[in-house]
């Protein structure tokens, strides 16, 4: 069984122009639930002023957490930058939270005002006490493959930090290929330096700036890794690269791997549904290729 993360609701909606009513957000969220995704990051407690598409993510948790949408494989997240956006996401009821980091010193320092050495301290306070309140905790990791200021990371530095976020307790580290430079070459090259078991604490999360993500995601299937990252209809698209592709559309992804014969538990026509709704609701024309073709039984 593959695991879907579907970041539509928080990765993909945060670097949209038009914003969407937390009512909205609600029947998105709901929406892509009826489709079958069971784990959805579906808003940030961060600051207002850097990111103003989540200025509601706590009217969105509290009203999804009584939502009758849900059922008991459903599992909600929240990105929360530091102590106080996680009390937030307590004070909502907020099961699993995530921290964000970079493997490029220049992209930590623009994106979150610190150094990666520093990052790790503010990790480390909020993974304890995340813990404390029995919150599960996910890491991310940004610019794994490259960076738009840095240019390449080699895969060595990239493995010293995906260790490092792995030492301070997250169950779990999503390596982000950031603005999407990654192939299938660079993808196996990362991760041949972790072991089979290690592999199993490790989700991968492409972006298709540049038309590798979904053979980024057959080589990272070869190599053991089950679970991946993704925003319906591609919802997101690039900031470091104006009108090119940002994250993988989930639906794409579910297409292949129905192909495959690799199980997702996800209806891939009930979420073209979804992605084609939340088109119409952000006015643009979103990158998905199987929405716009419908799917095809092989």
């Amino acid at each position: 069984m593959i695991k879907i993360i579907e970041v539509g609701p928080r990765d993909g909606l945060q670097n949209e122009k038009i914003f969407l009513p937390y009512t909205a957000k609600v029947e998105f969220v709901e929406r892509l639930i009826a489709a079958g995704l069971k784990n959805i990051e579906a808003g940030a407690f961060v600051s207002p002023k850097w990111v103003p598409q989540m200025t509601d993510s706590n009217k969105v948790f509290l009203r999804l957490l009584k939502s009758k949408k849900l059922n008991k494989y459903t599992q909600l997240s929240a990105l929360v930058p530091n102590l106080q956006g996680l009390k937030m996401a307590i004070d909502c009821g907020v099961k699993e939270v995530a921290v964000f980091g970079a493997c490029s010193e220049t992209f930590s320092q623009k994106n979150i005002n610190c150094s990666i050495k520093e990052s790790f301290v503010r990790f480390r306070q909020v993974i304890s006490l995340a813990h404390k309140h029995k919150i599960k905790v996910r890491g991310y990791l940004s610019t794994t493959f490259g960076c738009p200021y840095e240019g390449k990371i080699t895969a060595k530095k990239a493995e010293s930090v995906i260790r490092k976020m792995l030492e301070l307790g997250v169950y779990e580290v999503s390596v982000g290929d950031t603005i999407g430079v990654a192939t299938p070459k660079q993808v196996r090259k990362l991760l041949q330096r972790f072991t089979s078991t290690e592999r199993k604490y490790i989700a991968m999360h492409f972006h298709d700036t540049r038309g590798t993500a979904l053979a980024n995601v057959l080589a990272s299937l070869d190599l053991g890794i089950t679970v991946f990252d993704s925003s319906v209809g591609g919802l997101g698209g690039c900031p470091y690269a104006k009108g090119a592709s940002g994250n993988l559309a989930t639906e794409d992804l579910i297409y292949m791997l129905n192909g495959m014969g690799l199980k997702s538990g996800v209806d891939l026509n009930e979420l073209i549904k979804v992605s084609l709704w939340i088109e119409k609701k952000m006015g643009r024309v979103l990158p998905s290729r199987v929405a716009k073709a419908g799917g095809f039984n092989l």
